[in-house]
């Protein structure tokens, strides 16, 4: 009775859909199926979002190091691994993936497998320092992300096939939103206990926490009821390799969104700058875990029902207004030093550091909707797999850019991103509606 009247009266209220519900892109049969998918999909997605900021390479992975006295060679190889290892091995085994009919459960086992990769690491930051945590740490890293990379394609997939186009990108921001009102509460409560403190028991518990949380968003997804697709066309690795070569010779679209979502990289990339940055020019109280993942949780709050809507009436009019919002704060970020010494404090950081994450969500959200928008049914899987293949590839690349850090300093690096973000910009007005 529940899952016959409130679930679809209250996907109606929060899509603004009419009575005759419009399923552009997917079956009738999944059609009937909508409401319920969309709330087990967005729970289990807010499930996921906050394990990923528990457990962050780009904010408490570098601090649980820091606590643990790893050196910074292993805090620097942290996102490369995280991205390149979830992206790289996608064009191989996308193949694997046409062949089944429920594409799910590729999302919801390498779930499992990351919730195991986090509990063996939370007895790593119990019981190990120094460089033997940072290599075990990293190896469990690169497992989590294999997995990650394995469950991108299936998710694409599935919501393509039981979520109707246009309410996707809602979708998406509900999941952020929801998974940022979780972080932002987990937030408060780390900056409350771990505030001036390296307590290990502490960041053990932080780590075990996104992995039981892994295991509850992995049965929410499996919950899903997904309609058989189509399996024809399968194909060995070679051979899809051959075919993902076929479709980047000619499909031009596809070319100038991969290089599109390669260039909007710049805004992530920049982020760890804005940290060192403000640690020369404020000292250490910009070192704090609890205020960087309170500043995600409200960035997600505030950003991704605006990004939702957005993307739902053109992900590529996001991707253009999201490089110019990252180009204008990567450059106040940049000018920080020469700002009025009264506005060089903690409260216009965080502010800055707030918008880039604000800015970084809404990339993702744009290329997500629009890929998954724009690629056809039956070759799905392989679009998404050959565009996170080769930004994985992206990703080495930019992995050796950074380094250029420290032979022109951060401002001018900052300066690189800015540049990288107008040619992103200059791409996205090219690209074609869908």
């Amino acid at each position: 009775m529940f899952q016959q009247t409130f679930v679809p009266k209250a996907y109606e209220l929060i899509t603004d859909e009419g009575e005759e519900r419009a399923c552009e892109a997917i079956s009738e049969k999944s059609c009937k199926e909508t409401p319920g998918n969309f709330f087990k999909n967005v729970f289990s997605g807010s499930l996921s979002k906050l394990a990923e900021q528990l457990v962050s390479p780009g904010t408490t992975l570098p601090w649980i190091l820091a606590a643990l006295g790893v050196p910074n060679l292993f805090t620097g190889a942290l996102v490369p691994i995280k991205d390149a290892g979830s992206l790289l091995p996608q064009l191989f085994v996308s193949a694997k993936i046409r062949a089944y009919a429920i594409r799910k459960w590729f999302w919801v086992i390498p779930a499992l497998i990351q919730a195991l990769a986090l509990f063996a690491m939370s007895f790593v930051v119990l019981g190990t320092e120094g460089n033997r945590a940072g290599i075990l740490i990293l190896s469990l890293l690169l497992l989590f992300s294999l997995a990650s990379g394995v469950a991108s394609i299936s998710f694409k997939d599935v919501i393509g096939k039981t979520i109707p186009k246009g309410k996707r990108g809602q979708l998406l921001a509900m999941r952020s939103t929801i998974g940022g009102i979780l972080t932002l509460i987990a937030g408060v409560f780390i900056l409350q206990d771990l505030e001036g403190r390296q307590d290990q028991n502490m960041l053990f518990w932080l780590v075990m926490s996104g992995a039981v949380l892994w295991v509850f968003s992995a049965f929410l997804f499996a919950l899903i009821v997904e309609e058989r697709g189509a399996t024809e066309g399968g194909r060995s690795p070679v051979n899809e390799i051959k075919n993902a070569w076929k479709f980047w010779k000619e499909d031009s679209n596809l070319r100038r969104f991969i290089f599109t979502r390669g260039l909007l990289m710049a805004i992530p990339l920049a982020q760890p700058f804005f940290v060192v940055l403000g640690k020369e020019e404020l000292g250490s109280e910009v070192n704090n875990l609890g205020v960087m993942v309170i500043a995600a949780g409200i960035a997600n709050i505030i950003s991704s029902p605006f990004w939702g809507r957005f993307a739902d009436q053109s992900s590529r009019k996001l991707m253009v207004w999201v490089s110019v919002l990252g180009m204008v704060n990567i450059s106040l970020m940049a000018l920080f030093p020469f700002w009025p010494e009264s506005l060089q404090n903690i409260y216009t950081f965080a502010v800055l550091f707030l918008v880039q994450v604000m800015a970084h969500g809404g990339a993702r959200l744009s290329r997500k909707t629009y890929l998954v928008d724009f690629a056809p049914e039956k070759e799905r899987p392989l679009y998404v797999s050959l565009s996170n293949t080769m930004i994985g590839i992206f990703t080495l690349i930019a992995a050796g850019l950074g380094s250029l850090s420290s032979f022109f300093g951060i401002q001018a690096m900052l300066f690189v991103f800015v540049g990288l973000l107008g040619l992103g910009l200059f791409l996205a007005l090219k690209l074609k509606e869908v």
